[in-house]
């Protein structure tokens, strides 16, 4: 009888209750994996670790209570060993250089799709899987290059990443949220093209949507996002 393989038990550390729920159901839609709890702060991740045996966490680099790394330092100094794959809106590279040191093996940007995660969770679980000692050079540089994505996610059809930034940027900035005519005076799209990129980005866990009351004749929805950097 073939046992099988346990699976890796993922914590995801998110402060942002949407996107922590959306986070929780992208690990658990990648096979091997599954979802052992989620935290929104430094202190409730820290609780459910020393009760809770975890191989990974999903873990955002500005929680409430304390920066990322901070966080993932401080573990190690305890004696916990889990990885960390970390979600991040940032883009500086000395971070991520720091990170490499504290048992960082990824970084995600948001906003990102499930496709990405699960690309990211993949590599990370072959990674994971390998055992033994390597025959030579060549095997240790395989056994790192799987961590490496081969290049960005590939965006929906007809979807570009620098239009989604510019959409990014303007829906983060627009406070009280925006409509899909909003959003394409703001950028200088279409209104279709708006609601699309607005749509991709409700899919990713970045954005919610809503009815707006108050008008004539049937409701616009309002697009908000859901976190800011």
């Amino acid at each position: 009888m073939t046992t099988q393989p346990q699976p890796i038990r993922v914590l995801v550390v998110e402060d942002d209750p949407v996107a922590a729920d959306a986070h929780v159901m992208y690990v658990n839609r990648v096979q091997g994996f599954t979802a052992v709890g989620k935290a929104h702060t430094g202190a409730e991740a820290r609780r459910l670790l020393d009760r809770t045996p975890v191989d990974l966490l999903l873990l955002d680099l500005h929680l409430p209570d304390v920066h990322g790394l901070q966080f993932a330092r401080s573990l190690r100094a305890a004696g916990h060993q889990a990885d960390v794959i970390a979600v991040t809106s940032a883009r500086d590279l000395t971070v991520v250089r720091e990170g490499v040191s504290l048992g960082v093996v990824q970084y995600v940007l948001k906003p990102f799709t499930f496709a990405t995660l699960r690309d990211r969770l993949i590599r990370y679980a072959e990674f994971h899987a390998a055992a033994g000692e390597a025959s030579g050079q060549d095997e240790v540089d395989r056994a790192l290059a799987t961590l490496r994505a081969p290049g960005p996610a590939a965006l929906p059809k007809g979807l570009s990443a620098p239009t989604l930034e510019r959409v990014t940027v303007a829906l983060r900035d627009s406070g009280e949220g925006l409509t899909a005519t909003g959003l394409a005076e703001v950028v200088g799209i279409s209104r279709i093209t708006a609601r699309r990129y607005l749509e991709h980005l409700v899919d990713a866990g970045r954005a919610a949507r809503a009815p707006q009351y108050g008008t004539v004749g049937r409701p616009e929805l309002q697009y908000r996002w859901v976190k800011g950097p």
